[in-house]
């Protein structure tokens, strides 16, 4: 198996996932605010999806990418509240004390546990409320002659490589905030907290009006 196909999947993976939009936002506020494994945990989410949808593209599964598409406004429409709800909430909400005593109880262990598939579930909707990004992956394939090649295994390979890409950069940026955080007060934290969550509501009620006008 050419292992180019599998670097074609990294990089589209790393297209897709890099440019800092509102999924980018919530990983780095989620590592700042509550560490590591959060921001992980967020990223993966929306690494997830774009697996999801990158397979939907290299398999050729029109039938799913043409009825999440058909679905475009009303997920977007949902995606936006929920963006909108989100920003709201990120400003809100004070700083957490990773540090602090009693993590270790199994009530806190039961709530970090609901807290990582919480941050996992949030990210991941947020992606799968944009079903156009089948449509970017399917393009991307298309266009490097990709798709339909190879049978199932070179598909396989090409989503292999997508899910190392994503999952590979938001671990990497969680990994690489996680270690700024170190070198930030809680002033500074809250006041991040307050503008990650105005540029997500922001995001959201770009998403909300673009849903709305169809």
């Amino acid at each position: 198996m050419d292992i180019g196909i599998f670097l074609r999947g990294l990089i589209f993976g790393l297209s897709i996932a890099a440019p800092v939009g509102p999924v980018g936002i919530v990983c780095i506020r989620r590592t700042l605010g509550e560490g590591f494994f959060y921001g992980a945990a967020a990223g993966l989410g929306a690494a997830t999806a774009d697996v999801f949808f990158a397979s939907v593209g290299a398999f050729g599964l029109t039938v799913i990418a043409n009825a999440l598409v058909s679905l475009q406004a009303p997920l977007r429409f949902f995606g936006g509240a929920f963006l909108i709800y989100l920003g709201w909430t990120f400003f809100r909400t004070p700083p957490v004390d990773t540090n602090a005593a009693g993590t270790s109880s199994l009530a806190g262990e039961d709530n970090a546990r609901r807290g990582l598939f919480g941050a996992y579930s949030t990210t991941f909707f947020l992606t799968i409320t944009n079903p156009i990004t089948i449509l970017i992956y399917t393009a991307m394939f298309a266009g490097f002659g990709s798709t339909g090649e190879g049978g199932i295994w070179a598909a396989l390979m090409m989503v292999v490589g997508v899910a190392m890409g994503s999952g590979g950069w938001y671990l990497a940026l969680a990994g690489i905030v996680s270690l700024l955080k170190t070198r930030m007060n809680r002033t500074v934290l809250l006041w991040i907290n307050r503008l990650s969550g105005i540029a997500i509501a922001l995001f959201g009620i770009v998403v909300l009006i673009s849903a709305l006008r169809g």
